[in-house]
């Protein structure tokens, strides 16, 4: 019997995933970084820490557990400690992915809606504070996950490969464990991104049409507000959307049945929830490369910043050239 379609499109797509995946990431990061994008200290680092984020997710679960468990079967990642630490660093790595970028969207509904609380809400210590709380919290909700998994096998003392323990699937605990997960990622964050995309898409053409109506009819140039207020929209939004739609596939999954094969224990499954399971694995996946993407298509300085950092690669003698 042959493998099925979608385990032959995992064993090309993560790759490609990760190749890409990995300089798209570190690209935005160094971008970012140099902070000549025309966007705000607090913007800056709400992106830099989604970059970094979906980076982490890239190499701990896409590279660490998917391309080593399809192409290495046998190597040291497979070892249970090894194994389980992996687990827990792609936990607190997806977790700061989705809750940064929910931070990233208050931030902004702040910044537009609420001008006398941005004062004191949209600092960098702020941001640092909210950064730092979202790590933390991340790590504290991967603790159990030390104590989920037992060895497979142990060879001369060495314990290998991780399995759930014989009250994981039975416990109480463990099922709350689990629903809360699947509350907190991605459930809560996607309907915390729906609302406050609302609220900032009200008040924005709320505002707009105040605006229009105040300035004369003979002005025809354009507003520098609005035009401001309209690329913050179009990069807020954009990120939201990507987000929103990789990542429906596998919330419809997550509500609906349990992992059917999360460790790839059987490769010739051809089940319809099993194929949607990895589909909605492939999207949320690929939701960790896209954000550059969105930056290079929203912000003409970012478009800039590439163009620098491609003149500086070509160039002989190592100088940065001027724009």
């Amino acid at each position: 019997m042959g493998l099925p379609a979608i385990y032959r499109i995992e064993v090309i797509y993560y790759p490609v995933l990760a190749v890409v995946g990995i300089p798209v990431n570190l690209l935005a990061i160094v971008i970012l970084s140099r902070g000549k994008c025309g966007l705000s200290n607090c913007v800056v680092r709400y992106l830099l820490a989604m970059g970094v984020a979906d980076l982490m997710v890239i190499i701990t679960d896409v590279i660490m557990h998917r391309i080593n468990n399809m192409y290495f079967p046998d190597s040291f990642l497979f070892l249970t400690p090894v194994c389980t630490l992996r687990h827990v660093l792609y936990i607190v790595s997806i977790d700061g992915s989705v809750w940064f970028t929910v931070s990233f969207t208050f931030d902004r509904l702040t910044a537009i809606c609420y001008q006398n609380f941005k004062r004191k809400y949209c600092t960098v210590k702020t941001v640092t504070v909210i950064i730092s709380v979202i790590c933390l919290g991340s790590f504290l909700r991967s603790i159990p996950v030390f104590f989920v998994y037992k060895p497979i096998v142990v060879i001369d003392n060495v314990p290998w490969y991780c399995i759930g323990k014989s009250n994981y699937w039975t416990s109480p605990f463990w099922k709350a464990y689990q629903c809360m997960d699947n509350i907190l990622t991605p459930l809560l964050p996607i309907i915390l991104i729906l609302v406050f995309n609302m609220l900032t898409l009200r008040h924005i053409l709320a505002s707009n049409r105040v605006r229009r109506s105040l300035r004369s009819n003979h002005e025809n140039h354009n507003d520098p507000e609005l035009e401001n207020r309209r690329k913050s929209m179009i990069l807020l939004f954009a990120i939201s959307a990507n987000f929103v739609v990789l990542w429906m596939t596998h919330l419809v999954h997550s509500l609906s049945w349990q992992w059917v094969n999360f460790n790839y224990q059987n490769k010739y499954l051809n089940f319809p929830v099993y194929i949607v399971q990895q589909c909605g694995f492939m999207l949320q996946l690929l939701s960790s490369s896209t954000n550059t993407c969105i930056y290079v298509l929203t912000q003409r300085k970012f478009r800039a910043e590439i163009k620098h950092i491609i003149r500086f690669l070509f160039t002989l003698n190592g100088k940065l050239i001027p724009y």
